[in-house]
């Protein structure tokens, strides 16, 4: 990435960090940029790896709090997949996810209707302010062996 590329990714991290209500911190911008640059569902525990294989060595809490920050921004999404480690990504366009059972892989599956999945507003008992759908099965490439 040449200085100049370099330097406007940094100042729109930084925009972005700023008008999500958070100071544009040295952990915070890592670790949006990251994402940005990954893309797909990442844990903490695979962003503190990420971080070190690049030389930016965060402690663990440290990573945890930067993207618990981040998500109360309203910069990241939690993917929930159920138990286990929580998978955090970027927040794009409302989208729910599809899990295999046997590889474990969690895709992204477009959303065909922007309405709340599975209610209509007369039986949802509060104001809405996510809705996450998790089909569970078995991926193509699993299913095929």
């Amino acid at each position: 990435m040449d200085a100049e590329r370099a330097g406007n990714v940094a100042q729109d991290t930084a925009t972005a960090l700023r008008e999500a209500g958070l100071r544009a911190t040295r952990p915070r911008a890592l670790i949006l940029e990251l994402f940005r640059e990954m893309r797909g569902h990442h844990s903490a525990d695979g962003l503190v790896a990420q971080l070190n294989e690049r030389g930016h060595r965060l402690p663990r809490a440290s990573v945890y709090g930067v993207v618990e920050a981040l998500t109360r921004g309203g910069l990241l999404s939690i993917a929930h997949a159920g138990s286990g480690r929580t998978l955090y990504e970027l927040t794009t366009v409302p989208h729910s996810h599809f899990l295999c059972v046997t590889c474990g892989e969690l895709t992204d599956v477009v959303c065909t209707s922007s309405s709340i999945p599975c209610a209509d507003d007369t039986s949802v008992p509060g104001r809405v302010l996510e809705a996450q759908v998790i089909f569970r099965g078995i991926c193509r490439d699993c299913d095929e062996t």
